[in-house]
C-alpha cells in the first residue's frame, strides 16, 4: 500500500518551513557586523517620543513649513498597519533616525490619495515607507543605509512584494541610486498630500529581485544588504500569522503590521 501523499496545503506548510530553515542557516553563515547603534520597532510611548522628535528635527532643516505638522505623533503612527523603526545609540541611547512602514493590506497607501498606482503595482503586497529622519553628520549617513536595510528585511520578512518611496531632489537621486524605478511614467513629481502637497517623485522597488539587481549592478550597497549580518538591526518577529502569509492574496483582508499597543515605557 503505498503511502498516503500530503495534501497540498500541507505541501506548501512543509516547503515553507524548509525555505525559513535554508534562509536561517544561510543568515547564520554571513559575516557579522556590530553597528554604533540598534535599530528596533517603537513599542512604547516613549519611543514614539524619540521617534517623533528626531522625525520633526530632520524635516525641520529642509521643509520647516511642514516640519510643524510633525511636532505630535500623526493619527497613521497608531495605524494597526503600520510600523516605526527607531535607531537608538549604544553610547547614550539618543535617536539617531526613524522610519515609517505602512502596508496596503487593510487599507490604501497614503500616496494613493493623491495619484493613481499604475497597473503593475495594482493588486500587489505593497509596503509604503515614509518619514525617514536621521541626524546629520557621518553617523546619520550610517543610520541611513541601516534603516533601508531594515525596511528590506521587513518586506521580506512580510512577503511584501513592492517597497513605494516619494523624494524630492536630491533625495529620489538616492532612491534611483538604489535602483528604485518611476512609478509615473514620465517620470515628473506630483504634489503629495501627505506632504503638504510638496511635490515628490513616487518610486517603487520590486523585493523579490533586489539582490539580482544590485549584484548585476556590482551595486556598493550589496555586502552591506545582503552578505552581512548585523544583530544590531531587529525588526522583531514576523508580523503576518502564517497560515495568512501563505493563503491566495484575495484572502488577505487583515494587515501584515502589528496592531500598534503602545504600552508605557
Amino acid at each position: 500500500m503505498k503511502p498516503a501523499q500530503p495534501s497540498h496545503i500541507a505541501q506548501r506548510l512543509m516547503d515553507h518551513v524548509a525555505r525559513i530553515q535554508s534562509e536561517r542557516e544561510r543568515e547564520q553563515a554571513k559575516p557579522v557586523e556590530r553597528l554604533p547603534f540598534t535599530i528596533r520597532r517603537v513599542q512604547t510611548h516613549a519611543q514614539l517620543s524619540k521617534a517623533v522628535a528626531i522625525r520633526h528635527k530632520a524635516y525641520a532643516r529642509h521643509i520647516p513649513a511642514f516640519a510643524q505638522s510633525l511636532i505630535v505623533p500623526e493619527a497613521c503612527d497608531f495605524d494597526s498597519d503600520a510600523v516605526i523603526l527607531l535607531a537608538e545609540s549604544k553610547l547614550d541611547g539618543s535617536a539617531l533616525g526613524s522610519v515609517r512602514i505602512q502596508t496596503n493590506l487593510e487599507q490604501s497607501l497614503h500616496v494613493e490619495s493623491s495619484l493613481t498606482l499604475p497597473r503593475w503595482l495594482q493588486g500587489q503586497r505593497l509596503a509604503e515607507v515614509t518619514r525617514l529622519g536621521i541626524e546629520e553628520g557621518r553617523v546619520g549617513r550610517l543610520v541611513k543605509v541601516a534603516l533601508i536595510k531594515a525596511c528590506f528585511e521587513f518586506c521580506e520578512q512580510n512577503q511584501i512584494e513592492w517597497a513605494v518611496v516619494t523624494g524630492r531632489a536630491p533625495i529620489d537621486r538616492q532612491y534611483e541610486q538604489l535602483l528604485f524605478t518611476d512609478v509615473c511614467a514620465d517620470r515628473q513629481p506630483v504634489p503629495l498630500r501627505h506632504v503638504g502637497n510638496i511635490p515628490h517623485r513616487v518610486m517603487a522597488f520590486e523585493i523579490a529581485s533586489g539582490e539580482a539587481r544590485w549584484s548585476a549592478a556590482a551595486h556598493p550597497l550589496l555586502n552591506f544588504f545582503r552578505h552581512t549580518r548585523h544583530p544590531d538591526i531587529d525588526i522583531g518577529a514576523r508580523t503576518a500569522l502564517f497560515g495568512r502569509a501563505l493563503a491566495p492574496r484575495k484572502m488577505q483582508h487583515q494587515a501584515i503590521g502589528p496592531t500598534f499597543g503602545l504600552v508605557a515605557a
